[in-house]
């Protein structure tokens, strides 16, 4: 059957192709594993033991390492794991030998508006159905060992009202003497739930808990899920999980994971996560996946092993970034690259026409709606001005010392003068830049950008952080507001500020790295202000601490760590074959 995107569905085509596939064992043999170097997950995906295949390849060379981002994107998307596949098999196409890494699809954008991220088109991460429903339950485990340190917190509050000192002592325990309106961290579930953002729990008697505010936060906006991307080892994952901080008590006095004896039960549901999930692409390149979404309210990355796997098995190793440059590479470049020691032989920059149409002055692009004419016609003014966000992606991915690729993710509106206006602006702002038809065609459709980053492999670059880890908090979260989202200033709520003080007065804090969080849709904190924006001040409104995976995280504008449903959810396309049991829906 000839695969063809404009007349079939993305989970046809991914369906289509899973009746091809080879085994796991076979294709782990294929791509060069070793038989005791796969966890297999069933007959079509596995897990791949980390440890054993790092200590093998130990000594040899390391492939490249190529980062994917994009400019601010619609809330459609741009196709950054689309191109992250796409690249993947281009590369393919080229006679290289390529592995991808893409980040776990959360269910709160699978069965919303989103969609389950595993690409489209004839890039795709297949098998579709386990990788965006559950995979090999690293999610789950993520969900079960946050949820469990509530409990411990929980609990052990309502043991301190209803206990004295003595009978406390008794049973193995001290007085934390926890603060309720400083618990840091909410329940967690992995779906969009609005209705659960805020909760009274412990209703009832001294017998039904502890009675306080709460509520839930998506499970990848977890701290336990940016530990898992940041985490190098067992040993290391143990560490950062018992610097948890989830509370504090009256007296200001961080209360951490290990202070309530749960640090190692959280681990024993991590263990099996660790290992990376290996799945391919619909060409049969090596996909791991690992980690989770959401750079804009998490770090957003493929985690670290899953690259220190790829650059080993690969000639190539292409791995994600969440959301655009100014968020998700940000993250790579200062916090993941400084964590992991690797670098990038290469960066690609995703962009579409279509999102640089909107950035130049568009009609508003909004899911489940017709695109406007703007959009499917000609309309080389929009573009011109648009390319404004794109300049600006351009120059954070070169103040990192790399010179960027632009790929252009074409689409069949897209005009000879729009792709030309856009090949022109791009290079010369000094990026290489390629059109890329890996949606429609795959990795024959990918070769001018898989070409156009293996020229850029071949560069020199002079990679550097932004900021050391001497410089002040202040100082850092300036640097990333001027220098990167091209603000004029920052400004502190009187909550950020006294936090900013507390922690740049501490010495083991003001070692960690820095993740902001803040809107993907705009290179500001305003998710409506679209192009290039001037003459603005980044407003910090809250400081959290991540101690665990090492990070101080400012809050910029109003975020929320638990998103919504809309109101035509993907769910309601989604159903089961009742005959073969295969699901039907996704995308």
């Amino acid at each position: 059957m000839k695969l063809d995107p404009l007349k079939m569905k993305g989970w046809q085509i991914a369906e289509a192709a899973e009746a091809k596939m080879p085994t796991v064992r076979k294709f782990a043999a294929e791509i060069g594993l070793e038989e005791e170097e796969l966890i297999p997950y069933g007959h079509q995906l596995g897990k791949v033991d980390y440890q054993r295949v790092l200590r093998r390849l130990e000594g040899a060379p390391a492939g490249k390492y190529v980062d994917v981002t994009a400019i601010t994107p619609t809330p459609l998307g741009e196709g950054k794991t689309t191109t992250t596949l796409g690249l993947v098999e281009g590369l393919g196409a080229l006679g290289k030998r390529a592995v991808g890494a893409i980040r776990q699809p959360s269910s709160g954008p699978t069965f919303n508006v989103k969609g389950s991220a595993g690409g489209g088109g004839l890039a795709q991460c297949i098998p579709l159905t386990p990788l965006s429903i559950r995979l090999t339950g690293d999610i789950d485990s993520i969900t079960n060992a946050h949820n469990l340190a509530m409990v411990a917190l929980t609990s052990r509050m309502q043991h301190e009202r209803n206990y004295d000192d003595t009978r406390l002592a008794k049973s193995g325990l001290r007085r934390l003497d926890v603060d309720p309106a400083r618990v840091q961290i909410k329940w967690a579930m992995d779906f969009a739930a609005q209705a659960l953002r805020n909760i009274v729990i412990g209703r009832g008697g001294p017998r039904d808990g502890f009675e306080m505010e709460s509520g839930f936060q998506i499970t990848v906006s977890s701290e336990i899920m940016a530990i898992l991307a940041v985490a190098r080892d067992l040993a290391d994952l143990r560490a950062r999980l018992a610097k948890m901080v989830v509370a504090y008590s009256r007296s200001g006095k961080e209360v951490t994971t290990a202070d309530l004896g749960v640090d190692g039960a959280m681990t024993a549901w991590m263990v099996d996560a660790l290992n990376p999930n290996l799945l391919r692409t619909l060409e049969g390149q090596p996909v791991f996946v690992h980690a989770g979404p959401f750079a804009n309210i998490a770090i957003g990355q493929s985690s670290i092993i899953a690259d220190r796997v790829g650059t080993r098995l690969g000639e190539y190793h292409v791995t994600e970034s969440g959301f655009a440059a100014d968020i998700g590479y940000e993250k790579f470049w200062n916090l993941k690259c400084r964590f992991s020691g690797l670098t990038p032989d290469a960066v690609v920059i995703v962009a579409t026409v279509r999102a640089l149409k909107m950035h130049g002055g568009g009609p508003a692009v909004r899911p489940g709606v017709p695109l406007p004419e703007e959009y499917t016609k000609e309309n080389l003014g929009l573009v011109e001005k648009g390319c404004e966000n794109l300049l600006a992606h351009v120059e954070i991915v070169r103040k990192s010392g790399v010179r960027p690729v632009v790929c252009l993710n074409g689409f069949y509106t897209d005009t000879k003068a729009e792709i030309a206006a856009v090949r022109r602006i791009s290079e010369n702002a000094g990026a290489k830049f390629a059109v890329s038809q890996h949606w429609l065609e795959g990795g024959r459709g990918a070769r001018e950008i898989a070409e156009a980053v293996i020229a850029a492999c071949t560069e020199k670059n002079h990679f550097k952080f932004l900021y050391g880890l001497e410089t002040p908090l202040r100082q850092r979260i300036e640097l990333i507001a001027k220098e990167v989202y091209g603000a004029d200033g920052v400004t502190y709520s009187e909550v950020a500020l006294k936090k900013a003080r507390a922690y740049e007065a501490d010495p083991e804090a003001a070692k960690l790295g820095t993740c902001m969080v803040k809107s993907h849709l705009s290179l500001s904190h305003d998710p409506n202000v679209k192009g290039r924006p001037k003459g603005w001040t980044l407003p910090v409104r809250d400081i959290l601490v991540y101690k665990g995976a090492g990070f101080i995280v400012p809050v910029a504008g109003d975020i929320t760590l638990m998103p919504g449903t809309a109101s035509d959810p993907a769910f309601r396309r989604v159903d089961v074959d009742l005959k073969t049991g295969r699901v039907t829906g996704l995308f």
